[in-house]
C-alpha cells in the first residue's frame, strides 16, 4: 500500500455532472490548496479560489478542516474535529483515493447538486 503520508499540493481540481458531461472547474479555475498527513494519523486540509481578483458578483470559495484520518489504500475516511463549515464538525469526510504516477488523486462523494469532483495533488514532502 502507498503512502499519503506528508504534505500534497493541489494541482489540478476538475468537476463533471452525473452523466459524466464536463463542468467549470472548481475554485473559479484556479485552485490553490494543502493537505497534510502524518505518520500518527492526523491531517489538515484548506482549499480556495487561487485568483488575485474576483468577478464582482463572485464569492471566492474556501474550505477547511482537519481530524483523525484512517487510509486502507483506496479510502481515506476524516473523522472532522475542526472545519471552516460547522456542519462538517463531527462527521466523516471520506474520498476515494487513486494514485496517478507520483500524483494522489481524491474522489469526493458526489455533491447534492450531483457534481462529481476530481482533485489531484502532488507531494511536497514526506514526513
Amino acid at each position: 500500500m502507498r503512502s499519503i503520508v506528508g504534505t500534497w499540493r493541489l494541482m489540478k481540481a476538475e468537476a463533471h455532472a452525473s452523466n459524466g458531461q464536463p463542468l467549470p472547474a472548481p475554485y473559479g479555475g484556479k485552485g490553490m490548496g494543502r493537505v497534510c498527513f502524518t505518520a500518527e494519523g492526523r491531517m489538515m486540509a484548506v482549499v480556495c479560489d487561487g485568483r488575485p481578483e474576483l468577478p464582482s458578483d463572485a464569492k471566492r470559495d474556501y474550505s477547511s478542516y482537519c481530524g483523525n484520518y484512517t487510509f486502507d489504500g483506496t479510502q481515506l475516511v476524516t473523522k472532522v474535529d475542526a472545519a471552516s463549515d460547522p456542519s462538517r464538525i463531527g462527521s466523516d469526510q471520506v474520498r476515494g483515493v487513486s494514485f496517478d504516477g507520483e500524483n494522489m488523486v481524491l474522489r469526493p462523494p458526489p455533491r447534492p447538486s450531483g457534481e462529481h469532483r476530481v482533485l489531484t495533488w502532488k507531494r511536497l514532502a514526506a514526513e
